[in-house]
């Protein structure tokens, strides 16, 4: 899977009886295909999937390559902290239609970097798609090392990128050096990741605005990073309260400003608050 450009990691959008609102996601599929992303992620922290029953995920799924029609790659997040069960699901999982698997590093048990490792490497020995490994350690409490992420690009060659959301550039920096590819998750330093040269962004903010993120990244790719900054500056006052209250609370705001879901989220998540909400809808109403 061609990892260059922008991916979305979708929301999952719920109707206000909380039940996953398919129409909604249809309407959203189509718009971030049509504003010029270049791959779909599902299933993700973003999409809420920790929320969803298996049942769930699996038509959430469905309706993504339905609505989908081939006409993007899809990344599918398989991800958690219990190894067998991730390993069980990865080899009873449907691939059609699916390029790639997405997997967040282990949370709340904290592993070592030699269990990180031997965690990633059960799963890549089960996987029949290319895995990308997902760094994040904010929601995770503990970080992929560089070394540890070499070596696994090393022993695997099924792992062919990082995803890396660790809130700064040395990270990316090591592994680009490294001759391991890169793609931010971090929608605030997309640019600055690429260059380094990270190939791109799985980003949040494109569920709402997939065109402005996409002009940031492609001007970007291209090098020409003086428009790359004045596309970035354009969008500045999106990124900076669209994790006002964590995500997806924030950017489901923005999505529910523009009328295209209810702004519903399941616990242990709830809606941003009033004074969130209040910015965020200053910035929707200079963006309409």
């Amino acid at each position: 899977m061609n990892l260059k450009g922008t991916g979305v990691a979708l929301i999952t959008p719920f109707t206000k009886e909380n039940e996953v609102d398919y129409t909604a996601l249809t309407k959203l599929v189509n718009k971030v295909i049509e504003g010029g992303v270049n791959y779909l992620v599902v299933l993700g922290t973003t999409g809420e999937s920790v929320t969803l029953t298996k049942d769930e995920k699996k038509k959430v799924v469905a309706k993504v390559k339905e609505v989908n029609a081939g006409r993007l790659p899809i990344m599918l997040g398989i991800g958690g902290n219990n190894t067998a069960e991730i390993v069980h699901e990865i080899e009873t999982t449907d691939y059609t239609g699916i390029s790639s698997i997405l997997s967040v590093s282990p949370a709340y048990n904290r592993p070592s970097q030699e269990g990180i490792y031997q965690h990633y490497a059960a799963i890549v020995k089960a996987s029949p798609l290319p895995v990308i490994l997902y760094n994040v350690p904010a929601r995770t409490g503990s970080s992929v090392a560089i070394e540890t992420s070499l070596r696994l690009a090393k022993d695997f060659k099924n792992i062919i990128a990082m995803k890396d959301a660790s809130a700064g550039l040395e990270q990316c920096k090591g592994l680009v050096n490294g001759g391991f590819a890169v793609t931010s998750g971090d929608d605030a330093l997309a640019l600055d990741m690429i260059k380094l040269g990270a190939v791109g962004l799985i980003s949040v903010i494109a569920n709402a605005y997939p065109k402005e993120v996409v002009a940031i990244v492609d001007a970007a790719l291209e090098g020409d990073f003086n428009a790359a900054q004045e596309a970035h500056n354009h969008l500045t006052p999106v990124m900076n309260v669209a994790f006002d209250d964590g995500n997806p609370s924030s950017i489901k705001y923005f999505l529910h400003k523009q009328g295209l879901i209810e702004n519903t989220l399941r616990l242990p998540l709830v809606p941003v608050k009033k004074e969130s909400a209040e910015r965020i809808e200053k910035v929707w109403e200079s963006f309409k």
